[in-house]
């Protein structure tokens, strides 16, 4: 049985960066930063995926998505602008691995309905990012006063929900039993 090598760093405090939030406020703006940098990358990535798909009702589902996703962009772009803060994209690490993760999934399959299965699965491990992240910005904004602000996000989640159950419902309608 192999063992687990121990990093050094295990347990100990992480020492903050010399920029780092000091404030619910720094942190909502760098929350802000960070899924304003996924929604314009998820803008690039989704007609690749849609490109990729074969199932019609899931080609569908990515294209109707781009449309929300950009939609997101700009709403996002009216929060900055709803607590006076210019409208900055930051490389968000997770978005960018969710996306790798994708292309690496397409990659990896055949074409048809196993690759659509796959398109699905890194298509809902983003929508579950992007819930978490716009959940939590919505709850930060309400504590922050931000009411305009929580208002355009609470409207972005709910979106990403509905995406969420789409692409199960698309899922359960038989394409993962076709790529059995």
């Amino acid at each position: 049985m192999a063992t687990e090598k121990k990093s050094s760093s295990q347990g100990s405090k992480v020492k903050a960066k010399s920029d780092a939030a000091k404030d619910l406020q720094a942190l909502f703006e760098d929350g802000l930063k960070d899924i304003y940098w996924a929604e314009k990358a998820l803008v690039k990535a989704l007609p690749k995926m849609e490109k990729n798909a074969t199932s019609k009702e899931l080609k569908s589902a990515i294209q109707s998505h781009l449309e929300e996703t950009k939609e997101h962009v700009s709403r996002l772009e009216e929060v900055f602008k709803s607590i006076k803060v210019k409208a900055e994209a930051e490389k968000c690490d997770a978005m960018a691995g969710l996306l790798e993760e994708g292309e690496g999934i397409m990659e990896e399959t055949e074409v048809g309905s196993v690759r659509d299965a796959g398109i699905i699965s890194a298509s809902q491990k983003v929508e579950h990012y992007e819930i978490a992240t716009y959940g939590t910005l919505a709850a930060f904004a309400k504590v922050l006063g931000h009411k305009e602000a929580l208002k355009l996000l609470l409207s972005t989640l709910k979106e990403e929900k509905a995406c969420d159950e789409k692409l199960t419902s698309i899922a359960d309608t038989n394409l993962n039993s076709k790529a059995e």
